[in-house]
């Protein structure tokens, strides 16, 4: 086991100075909103619901409600692409409206333009405790290679994956309370009281959630750059070949010398010779 594959104890961990850890902080927050979007992420993720349950209230419409919704998201995707920015954050809002607007008209029942989400929920809710349980936190997966980290801290940042299993547990059972409100006002309230909670839980626990995962990680013992290990050992194997090569000739001249005869042996060989001819000529 090499020094880079040998595990760290949280014990082994440096005493961090106020900066780092303010500078921890602030790495991590960042990663965060590259990897939920941040607020623009929000809006496009609170929106097609909002301009849904808005239309639908005024007019009761399911087709009217579901074409704006569905509009809305290709706006937002559009403008992303126009700006050049990320955009799986707005086609996975695409996707979510597109599956809402095909149950809700295939049943005729707008709360079914909900219920795809609402499995969707769920669904991410079981994957956040099910993958802690086995032991590689979903959160991890998700934000390992947000910090170049990988999947390092499976086995070698025990304390950081103890942050990851902290913070998908987070995820999990806030999502499940969610889903706790949501599923029975799924089959006892109306559409409109449905899609105005569904809209207010959309942003609160989100951030609830985005804001414990921040606490645990910014506590945690920093991430181990994978990607900077990799390079620093292909330059390590550059300078070797480069040494290699430039070793390479004085050693093959080396090598000469030493099976080269020199000018002792020479003298013996053709000494040796002379004496052998005088004696066999005086004989």
């Amino acid at each position: 086991m090499t020094s880079l594959d040998k595990p760290t104890s949280e014990t082994d961990q440096p005493h961090r100075t106020d900066q780092q850890d303010a500078d921890a902080k602030a790495v991590t927050e960042a990663a965060l909103f590259e990897a939920f979007g941040g607020v623009r992420g929000m809006v496009e993720t609170v929106l097609p619901g909002l301009l849904f349950v808005t239309i639908f209230t005024i007019n009761k419409d399911l087709k009217a409600s579901a074409i704006a919704a569905l509009a809305i998201s290709l706006v937002l995707v559009v403008v992303r692409l126009i700006r050049r920015d990320t955009v799986k954050h707005a086609f996975s809002g695409v996707f979510g409206v597109g599956f809402g607007v095909v149950f809700a008209m295939m049943t005729g029942n707008a709360k079914d333009f909900y219920l795809p989400g609402m499995l969707y929920t769920l669904g991410l809710a079981l994957a956040y405790l099910v993958t802690t349980l086995a032991g590689v936190p979903l959160i991890g997966l998700i934000l390992g290679p947000v910090f170049k980290e990988n999947l390092s801290w499976r086995t070698r940042n025990p304390g950081r994956k103890k942050a990851y299993a902290k913070a998908s547990y987070a995820w999990g059972l806030i999502l499940l309370a969610k889903c706790a409100v949501l599923f029975p006002l799924y089959w006892w309230a109306d559409t409109a009281q449905l899609g105005w909670v569904l809209v207010s839980l959309k942003i609160p626990p989100f951030l609830l959630a985005v804001y414990l995962t921040w606490v645990f990680l910014a506590k945690a013992p920093p991430p181990i750059d994978v990607f900077a290990e990799m390079e620093a050992e292909e330059e390590a194997e550059k300078a070797r070949k480069a040494a290699e090569s430039t070793l390479a000739p004085g050693l093959a001249q080396a090598e000469q010398d030493l099976q080269a005869p020199g000018p002792a042996d020479t003298e013996r060989d053709t000494g040796g010779g002379g004496r052998g001819g005088q004696h066999r000529r005086l004989s």
